[in-house]
């Protein structure tokens, strides 16, 4: 069941649950998603506040409608830690790839507390797959025929991380600054690239991190693995959140997005 409250008059919820399931080891903290969402909902601008469910808990995600509200449209995953608006990388691409005739549904992913290093989000990879799922159908209930997922760093990670694993009817990918944990298959992406056949657009910047820049010539060399002939790579300006960079990101992916789909 999706609820969909406008930002005047969403108000809190989640109690019982949050803790309850924040306790659980290995499980998202929901605790520090609701904080998120407290913060969040208020200041959105553009775009509606959607919860999901996942099966087992209710998260937040942000619906922003295309100018021409056509029927295609991009899940959006933000990176370690963060929330569904955050202003880099995430905020401008749900609200700059509107422009497109994108319609944009950027998603809570499973976080950690703050101190979390990197490889311990290692066990939350088995929440992804149900918070996609639950983003897909919500999306196919409002006629889109086209679905893209957009990730940027770990949010990338998770994205490959379920392609290599799902059926489910999802036309593309654009993993933006994505990394690749060797210590663990599901946060390994070379692993998950060798597994996924649709197209491709692997993008970082020029000042990216170094383990991505390092391991550009292994995430081509999985997708050649894989047989994936619509797998394109592109270096453009910018670092890992490509602060001042923005229009240039938005563009970049817009022009992928168009001469795909």
């Amino acid at each position: 069941m999706v609820k969909i409250m406008r930002n005047d008059n969403l108000k809190f919820f989640m109690t019982f649950f949050v803790l309850l399931f924040s306790m659980n080891s290995g499980a998202s903290d929901l605790a520090k998603e609701q904080r998120w969402a407290d913060q969040v909902v208020d200041a959105i601008l553009d775009g509606d506040a959607v919860w999901l469910n996942d099966g087992k808990s209710e998260f937040l995600s942000i619906y922003t409608e295309a100018e021409d509200n056509k029927d295609k449209a991009v899940i959006v995953m933000h990176g370690t830690g963060i929330h569904p608006d955050w202003p880099q990388v995430v905020q401008p691409l749900r609200v700059g790839l509107i422009e497109s005739g994108w319609n944009t549904l950027s998603i809570q992913m499973p976080v950690l507390a703050n101190e979390a290093e990197y490889a311990e989000y290692a066990p939350l990879y088995a929440e992804v797959p149900p918070r996609i799922d639950a983003a897909l159908d919500y999306l196919v209930a409002q006629g889109m025929k086209t679905i893209v997922l957009v990730g940027h760093s770990q949010g990338a990670a998770m994205a490959a991380y379920y392609l290599s694993i799902s059926d489910k009817p999802i036309d593309g990918f654009v993993a933006i600054g994505m990394a690749s944990f060797d210590d663990d298959k599901a946060m390994n992406s070379f692993i998950s690239l060798e597994q996924i056949k649709q197209p491709v657009f692997d993008l970082y910047g020029e000042e990216d991190l170094e383990n991505i820049m390092a391991n550009a010539s292994g995430r081509a060399a999985a997708a050649k693995k894989a047989g994936n002939k619509k797998f394109t790579q592109s270096k453009i300006p910018g670092n890992h959140f490509f602060d001042g960079q923005e229009d240039a990101l938005v563009e970049t992916v817009s022009s992928w997005l168009s001469k795909n789909y």
